[in-house]
C-alpha cells in the first residue's frame, strides 16, 4: 500500500475528523494544515502506471482490492457516500451500526479509495482544496 499515491473517493474521511480534533498520535496538523490534491480516476489511469481500487478502507484485511475500472461503479458504495442527510453533497455521518443492516459497515465502506502506484504528478490534479482564504494565499 505505500508504494502507492492514495485519493479518497469522498471529500471527507473518519481519519480526517480524527486528525482534526486532535486525536492522531504524533500528528500536530488540523484540517486548517492539509493541502487535498484532486483528481479523476481516468487522469490517474492515463498516467500509464498500475491503478488499484478498493471497496473500503484498503487496509481493512477484508477489503477487496480492484484493478478493473470497469467495476467501479459496482465495488465502490456510492450509495452510502451520497444518502441523506447530506453535508456538501455527500452523506455527514459516518457511523456504523450494528444493529442495521444498511449501516453496518457504513464507517469503512465510505473510506473506499484509488491508489496510483509510485507517484502522481501535478499536472494529474484537477484542484486543490484548503480550508480558508490564509491557506489558499500560501499556497
Amino acid at each position: 500500500m505505500h508504494d502507492f499515491v492514495p485519493f479518497c473517493f469522498a471529500p471527507r474521511s473518519p481519519m480526517l475528523f480524527a486528525i482534526n480534533g486532535g486525536r492522531v498520535a504524533g500528528c500536530p496538523w488540523r484540517q486548517s494544515d492539509i493541502v487535498h490534491f484532486e483528481t479523476t480516476v481516468q487522469n490517474g489511469a492515463g498516467l500509464g502506471q498500475p491503478v488499484v481500487f478498493s471497496d473500503r478502507n484498503a487496509t481493512l484485511a477484508f477489503s477487496i482490492a480492484y484493478t478493473d475500472l470497469s467495476l467501479l461503479d459496482t465495488a465502490v458504495a456510492w450509495d452510502s457516500l451520497t444518502e441523506a442527510p447530506q453535508l456538501d453533497g455527500y452523506c455527514k455521518f459516518w457511523q456504523s451500526n450494528a444493529g442495521n443492516a444498511r449501516c453496518m459497515d457504513r464507517m469503512e465502506r465510505p473510506q473506499a479509495e484509488f491508489l496510483v502506484k509510485g507517484s502522481t504528478p501535478l499536472s494529474c490534479m484537477t484542484r486543490l482544496g484548503v480550508f480558508d482564504a490564509a491557506r489558499l494565499a500560501q499556497v
